[in-house]
């Protein structure tokens, strides 16, 4: 027996490894500050907790509609004209799914036949491409330009990377790893291209929730040329702090979301019914709890931009959402960002993400994560700094030394 070379031939996550490590460190008794992972630190709005814990003692735990309970459905149509300018069908134009990555994976399974591309860009999140793999798919890499601390769209590498089998451009805003947020030309230069090119385009939103001072959410869809092609995915993960209720949803033409609808049909039926009463809550309910948790957000990330700032040989731009940090490692000469995140679990005890497994562009860089506590990333920051001025570059000592060194002082900024 063997299982089927599409699925063997997938990579494991890249990240994996770094996650065995820092259990065996953690078992081993190191204590481990972990800024690996992109999941709020936050609990679940009451709200949303009250109304599902309702929705199970009311009875609603059995199948709904396959596209959603209707309330659901309005309010995400509601949701979407309203804070995005988007307008669909809430009847035919929406399918609520166990996840945003699910609703990610059935919009590509709707528009990708075996051999047909879909255009990515990087650095980017790295479960798409294996999404495609399984779909028979292959990827065109689109480079996004680093230009003053940002990575930018632009035409020029959008045109190098389409061909005669491409059928779809995927776009993540604000992104991730990056923390950058689609500008107006951004969205224009995409829009346009997609209708040169007549390609579907599937705009993976899941961080709008998590915007800070002075930048904009911007949805591929309310553009007049690519309302007609787009798939926006969503989901109530990273703005709610509902990361186990799995739930997202996926809004479009009808004529697509209809196609959707099948693959959506034959693997899932529906996402869970009283689930679903809480996200109702969660779209009604909860603006003051999710105003707050960004507010927070903003602070940490402000506490750990300047932090690594300071560190000589570290370069970190503000991120314009999302909660990741996303700084240049390549001047504290320790290698590259695999060597350095390596280096900074063994000698700070703290986990970041290697920028490369994020793609081209992610090469000397790591992504750090402040969805934890503000005392927590003050800690983690006050371990890298103390590290990084022993860094090879400027004479390594010895871990003992260092360890001695992470014992004293408090961190601020």
């Amino acid at each position: 027996m063997r299982v089927a070379h599409r699925v063997a031939a997938l990579a494991s996550s890249s990240t994996v490894e770094l996650a065995d490590r820092i259990r065996t460190m953690r078992a081993s008794g190191t204590d481990i500050i972990d800024l690996t992972g992109g999941e709020p630190d936050f609990d679940t709005p009451a709200a949303v907790v009250d109304e599902a814990v309702r929705a199970l003692r009311d009875g609603f735990t059995h199948y709904t509609s396959s596209s959603g309970v209707p309330e659901l459905r309005a309010a995400i149509a509601d949701k979407l004209r309203t804070d995005n300018g988007v307008i669909v069908d809430p009847e035919f134009g929406i399918c609520v799914t166990p996840s945003a990555k699910h609703a990610l994976f059935a919009a590509i399974m709707t528009v990708l036949d075996p051999g047909d591309e879909l255009m990515i860009m990087t650095p980017g999140w790295v479960s798409y491409e294996s999404m495609v793999s399984l779909a028979g798919g292959s990827i065109a890499k689109v480079p996004l330009e680093a230009r003053d601390g940002a990575f930018r769209v632009t035409q020029g590498a959008l045109e190098a990377a389409v061909n005669s089998r491409t059928r779809a451009i995927l776009v993540n805003t604000p992104n991730n790893p990056t923390g950058n947020v689609l500008t107006v030309r951004e969205v224009e230069t995409i829009a346009e291209f997609a209708e040169r090119h007549d390609l579907f385009i599937i705009s993976d939103e899941i961080y709008e929730k998590v915007i800070y001072s002075g930048y904009r959410h911007r949805s591929l869809a309310a553009h007049p040329k690519a309302g007609a092609r787009t798939f926006t995915v969503n989901g109530f993960s990273k703005g709610y702090a509902m990361t186990g209720w799995r739930l997202g949803y996926v809004a479009g033409p009808s004529f697509a979301i209809q196609q959707l609808l099948k693959v959506h049909q034959h693997t899932v039926s529906c996402a869970s019914s009283f689930v679903q009463r809480g996200g109702l809550a969660a779209l009604t309910e909860t603006e003051e709890a999710v105003t707050d948790m960004t507010r927070e957000y903003e602070r940490r990330r402000n506490l750990v931009v300047h932090g690594l700032n300071r560190i000589p040989g570290i370069r970190c731009a503000l991120p314009e959402g999302a909660f990741y940090a996303f700084p240049s490692v390549e001047e504290l000469g320790v290698g590259t960002g695999v060597d350095t995140a390596s280096w900074l679990l063994e000698e700070a005890q703290v986990a970041v993400t290697p920028g490369e497994v994020f793609g081209p562009g992610g090469e000397g860089r790591v992504r750090l994560s402040f969805a934890a506590s503000y005392d927590v990333l003050a800690e983690a920051l006050r371990r890298i700094e103390t590290v990084c001025r022993y860094r090879p570059a400027a004479g390594y000592v010895t871990p003992s030394t260092i360890t001695t060194s992470l014992t004293t002082g408090e961190y601020t900024v």
